[in-house]
């Protein structure tokens, strides 16, 4: 899906996003230089280059790896203007509750809440001391709607990071910058793609096969599709962006109606 984008929309902003070498934080990188944007990313590994963007190799999972990150984008950019917070992901084993070790709850922390908690702490005064900035958490549908064969930790995570995000939200509003938390349902990412084979393979069938496992486990989704990674990177430029400049401290839902309650 190709999303039109004004190529003066952020012009001069300067533009911190975690997790945007692939996925929806790749989109999101993409979504933010199609507007003008100056776009800093890290990621563990080295990946393609991506043109127009600065590239920082850390590990956003541990606090030098955020150090790293902070330090380098502020040096690099001489501040941030907006910060959106894309990194996450599940790697637990099924298995239930039972199945998961202490290792396993510490690293989906570390990646689903953390990593988001300690960039926001090294990046947001400098916002603060301008009196102006825009943060945007992605966080997730599992926050409500969590599937407790393989998601538990990821998904208290997550809804560990929404209730973060409202309680800054109070703090930083008045001091001029905003925060809104972005949550997903299921995206059509190369990690969902991957997983449908991963499900043809083990089950047998069609991909189409595959797509209706995961739907059925979701409960169906209302509009008959999984989201595409654009729709939810035009998402969050919109709420960084200036046509958003009431809105604070709101959680946006983007899942086709996954969700079955108000």
């Amino acid at each position: 899906m190709n999303i039109k984008a004004d190529p003066t929309e952020f012009a001069g902003k300067r533009v911190l996003i975690s997790g945007g070498t692939k996925g929806a934080g790749r989109a999101t990188v993409d979504r933010f230089l199609a507007g003008g944007a100056q776009v800093i990313t890290a990621a563990r590994g080295a990946p393609k280059p991506i043109d127009g963007v600065e590239f920082v190799q850390a590990d956003l999972t541990t606090a030098e790896g955020g150090e790293n990150f902070a330090k380098a984008a502020l040096e690099r950019l001489g501040g941030i203007d907006i910060l959106a917070h894309v990194i996450g992901g599940s790697s637990t084993p099924g298995g239930g509750f039972v199945a998961l070790t202490d290792d396993h709850w510490l690293a989906e922390m570390n990646l689903n809440l953390l990593a988001t908690v300690r960039l926001d702490r090294l990046v947001i005064p400098q916002m603060i001391a301008r009196g102006s900035g825009a943060v945007v958490h992605v966080t997730s549908i599992q926050s409500v709607l969590p599937l407790p064969e393989a998601t538990t930790a990821y998904a208290s995570a997550k809804a560990a990071l929404k209730t973060y995000s409202k309680s800054i939200s109070k703090e930083l509003g008045p001091k001029g910058v905003r925060v809104n938390v972005v949550s997903p349902g299921w995206i059509m990412t190369e990690s969902s793609q991957d997983l449908l084979k991963r499900l043809q393979a083990a089950n047998g069938g069609t991909i189409e096969d595959a797509r209706q496992v995961v739907l059925d486990s979701l409960g169906g989704i209302p509009i008959g599709r999984p989201a595409d990674p654009d729709e939810v990177a035009d998402l969050i430029a919109y709420l960084a962006s200036d046509r958003a400049a009431a809105i604070h401290g709101a959680e946006f839902v983007i899942d086709g109606g996954t969700v079955p309650t108000v």
